[in-house]
């Protein structure tokens, strides 16, 4: 049976819990089973609604040009309710758990309008459903936002700076990224800066005009898989972020993480130590590093082995916006020094399907595999990335890898000047260019992706102007859509799911 159809241990629970099933949290995931199957052979437990299906077809009608209504177009109650039962389906796995995390994602989300356009992709990519077939495909970051720039390690872990998240990657229009961090951009710049909505105005245009520049460019020179953002060729505003994010790696173990003896992780309110479960994430790393065909550098190994030691596994919590409440694990490896100042850290994030999947125009790229298509991202969007960017299967989920390095950071956005702010989005929409324009060379992308874009932009101006008159619009609509959700998540909305009682 498929990933998609088999129940996990949490949605069994989550069925235990309904009929009221004695000694359920005790129970494995097949003893869960066994027991459902015994209490209600003929009536089976209702079913968490999802209407993923129903978008889909509506992604498909759009693209075909028919008129049909968008979403976008509720007001009052039935936005509302679109709005809530989007949310409780996004969501719907960790509602039924029960999981403490979900229930501060909602805060989270209800204290900040920008946290709440974070961690809410797929309503927002549900009043897309379709849009913009005609457009060039690419290899969409899938939630681009200004947060979501970085510092990072490359395979040689030197740092660099470029896009940093890759949980929502698809194949879609090349405009879907551009609308995403238009908006993205505008809310930040409101709430984060604090600026009025003429300087909005200003620095989304910067972004959409720092993408068509850099666009045009590489449609002259060709030369995306050269460029690497490093401190000796970033702009100043990126180069104090190097500056910044620069830490040596043994005290940042022995601040951040390592007991007093450094042979393991410190426990601490987000990061609780599972060392009993040492063995078994050797083997999940072991079988990592085959699967993924992962060459071990020398900084990783124990000297005279060819993989690398676990240490101490530990449960992060509290990390992410989007993904808070989903599984993710810290891993510690020894170091060739095997005294604690030079080990490492491997993070495994539990993988989701992406916002885009059923909502992008139905094209011959779309992968639908989950912790895969990240790492396939990642692989294509930084070509020379991390070398611990990969994915397995564990716990009956699907999970990412990468590296946690001491210079890992991006840019605090409450610092940032009016001018700071319009230098940063023109960056980052460079940036977004060049990730888009390695579609066709080390993603699935089969004709040359930059000239296609050059002539699908158009007249750069217009499409800056149309750009920002999208932004606008999302930015209203998402402020409206937060206000209804902190009504409803103050009234206890998102404590449980719509079931479909049949």
């Amino acid at each position: 049976m498929s990933q998609e159809s088999e129940p996990t241990r949490k949605a069994l629970y989550e069925r235990a819990r309904q009929q009221e099933i004695a000694g359920r949290s005790r129970m494995s995931k097949a003893e869960l089973a066994a027991a459902l199957e015994r209490s209600s052979p003929e009536e089976p437990a209702p079913e968490a609604a999802t209407r993923f299906d129903t978008f889909k077809r509506l992604a498909e009608a759009v693209a075909d040009g028919e008129f049909v209504l968008r979403p976008r177009a509720l007001t009052g109650f039935e936005r509302r309710r679109h709005v809530r039962q989007t949310l409780r389906e996004d969501h719907r796995m960790r509602i039924a758990d029960g999981s403490e995390e979900a229930g501060a994602k909602f805060d989270q989300l209800s204290d900040s309008l920008f946290s709440f356009f974070r961690g809410t992709a797929l309503l927002f990519y549900r009043d897309m459903a379709g849009d913009d077939a005609w457009m060039p495909t690419v290899l969409a970051l899938g939630d681009v936002h200004p947060g979501n720039f970085g510092v990072m390690p490359n395979v040689d872990n030197v740092p660099i700076f470029s896009v940093n998240d890759f949980d929502e990657a698809y194949y879609a229009p090349f405009t879907w990224d551009i609308k995403r961090g238009a908006a993205g951009f505008m809310i930040a710049a409101e709430t984060e800066g604090e600026l009025k909505r003429k300087h909005q105005v200003k620095i989304v245009r910067r972004f959409v005009q720092g993408y068509s520049e850099t666009m045009q460019r590489l449609a002259r020179e060709g030369t995306e898989q050269d460029e690497e953002m490093r401190h000796d060729n970033a702009p100043k505003l990126i180069r104090r972020l190097f500056e910044d994010a620069d830490e040596d790696r043994a005290e940042w173990l022995a601040d951040d993480y390592l007991d007093e003896t450094r042979s393991g992780f410190r426990p601490t309110r987000k990061l609780v130590p599972v060392s009993s479960r040492r063995d078994e994430f050797q083997a999940i790393t072991d079988r990592l590093i085959a699967e993924n065909e992962i060459d071990v550098p020398e900084r990783a190994r124990v000297q005279g082995k060819h993989g690398m030691r676990v240490k101490d596994v530990a449960i992060r919590l509290g990390q992410g916006t989007a993904s808070l409440g989903l599984n993710r694990y810290y891993v510690l490896i020894e170091g060739p020094r095997r005294d604690g100042t030079d080990d490492l850290i491997i993070e495994y994030k539990q993988a989701r399907r992406s916002a885009l999947s059923g909502l992008v125009p139905p094209s011959a790229y779309e992968m639908d595999a989950h912790a895969e298509r990240i790492s396939h991202a990642q692989a294509v969007h930084l070509i020379r990335g991390d070398l611990f960017y990969g994915h397995v299967e564990f716990e009956s989920h699907s999970y990412l890898s990468r590296e946690r390095a001491p210079f890992r950071d991006d840019i605090d956005l409450d610092e940032l000047s009016k001018r700071e702010w319009r230098d940063y989005a023109r960056i980052c929409g460079g940036v977004l260019a060049s990730v888009h324009a390695l579609s066709d060379e080390s993603g699935k992308v089969d004709y040359d992706i930059e000239p296609a874009i050059v002539n699908a932009i158009g007249p750069p101006a217009l499409f800056a102007e149309d750009m920002v008159e999208f932004a606008i619009e999302a930015a209203d609509r998402v402020r409206r859509d937060h206000a209804l959700f902190r009504e409803d998540h103050a009234r206890g909305a998102f404590t449980h799911l719509d079931w479909v009682h049949r």
